[in-house]
């Protein structure tokens, strides 16, 4: 007997045949620089703070006094004084007038990007962007111009062609996959010039780069360039959530007419505070951020690639199928790293996604580079 989703099972053998199938991960221990007996060079706990006991005592207090959900949105019973305290804290960190703070970083971009243009308005998104501008873009309904990957002059012909009543450039600031950096200034110059809105989601460089980890634009000297400045803080900051920082006005308006703020219920109270304790650390140890950069650019150095802006260092391979041989091969020598794949990447571009965190070591980034000349001399 056929049943209306027999497809899916089709699907997913075609998925497996192509080397493209994921499956679900389940560590057995908190979060680390140790993954089920692995040294990891998968996670995004750039500064190590996901497991740090202090994170973990923030959130069970949030718990203990606030409880384990909010159990509505934030307007109307889900905020807490601890969700303003922390929106406070990241627009003090920001330099900014305000700051709203979403559940997730994917609901921070695919909410603000349809609360800033609409059907008659343009939107301009790199290439590379995250899956989450991407959606976001789509959500909006406005016109969409993807221009090549950090192709300013690409950017300022397309703002020049196409008319609109608004304008948005958005790009990553630290990209996720090539691990190289968004020119802020540049792409803020041809902005103004044509009257459009920049915004950078700057998920992999804050926290990690610039000064007290401000990230990308702070790094470049283009912090005032950006009027939506948008980040998470399930990465440096060890929690979960994401955030939009700007203009008073501008974070109003978010709350007002973000749908992913609007219609969500807020981030429970153990995620605001560990979030928090996360941010205050990090301000705290900036030798965080500094090792964690320093064993990037090490790493980047001994496998021969370009060096990073922040954390992401990627070995290109080629195909899917090798990808995963080699992090098989990786995971055999006690490594820990993810073979990232279509649609994550463009068809023969898989790659090895190392990223480096506040844990590792020279010892480590010796011990990963020796692994890697191994695995790829085994499957050449």
């Amino acid at each position: 007997m056929t049943g209306p989703l027999d497809w899916v099972t089709d699907a997913l053998d075609h998925l497996e045949a192509e080397g493209l199938r994921r499956r679900l991960r389940h560590r057995g221990e908190r979060t680390g620089a140790i993954v089920d007996g692995r040294r990891s060079f998968a996670s995004n706990d750039y500064l190590d703070l996901a497991g740090d006991p202090r994170v973990a005592e923030a959130a069970a207090e949030a718990a203990h006094r606030w409880g384990a959900g909010s159990g509505a949105s934030r307007l109307i019973t889900g905020g807490t004084v601890l969700h303003r305290e922390l929106e406070q804290h990241i627009a003090a960190w920001k330099g900014t007038q305000d700051a709203v703070v979403f559940s997730s970083g994917y609901l921070a971009n695919a909410g603000t990007i349809p609360a800033l243009v609409g059907r008659s308005d343009a939107v301009f998104s790199d290439e590379l962007n995250h899956a989450s501008i991407v959606d976001g873009c789509r959500l909006s309904g406005a016109a969409v111009r993807v221009y090549p990957h950090n192709d300013v002059a690409a950017l300022e012909q397309a703002l020049a062609e196409v008319p609109a009543h608004r304008r948005l450039v958005v790009t990553d600031g630290v990209f996720s996959m090539d691990g190289d950096a968004a020119d802020v200034g540049a792409l803020a110059a041809v902005a103004r010039r044509h009257g459009a809105m920049l915004m950078v989601d700057d998920a992999h460089g804050a926290g990690v780069i610039g000064p007290d980890g401000r990230g990308t634009a702070a790094a470049q000297g283009a912090e005032a360039d950006v009027d939506v400045a948008v980040g998470t803080l399930s990465k440096a900051f060890g929690a979960a959530g994401g955030y939009v920082a700007g203009r008073h006005d501008l974070c109003e308006w978010l709350r007002n007419r973000a749908r992913g703020f609007v219609f969500d219920t807020a981030p429970p109270p153990p995620a605001v505070g560990a979030a928090l304790a996360g941010l205050r650390i990090s301000l705290a140890e900036p030798w965080r951020r500094h090792q964690a950069t320093a064993a990037a650019r090490d790493l980047a150095d001994r496998l021969g690639v370009a060096p990073p802006a922040a954390c992401v260092v990627p070995l290109l391979v080629g195909s899917a199928d090798r990808a995963v041989a080699l992090a098989a091969q990786l995971a055999g020598s006690g490594i820990d790293v993810t073979a990232i794949r279509p649609p994550s990447v463009p068809p023969d571009t898989s790659r090895l996604r190392f990223t480096t965190t506040a844990a590792h070591t020279a010892d480590d980034v010796d011990r990963v580079a020796g692994a890697v000349a191994a695995a790829l001399g085994a499957i050449a």
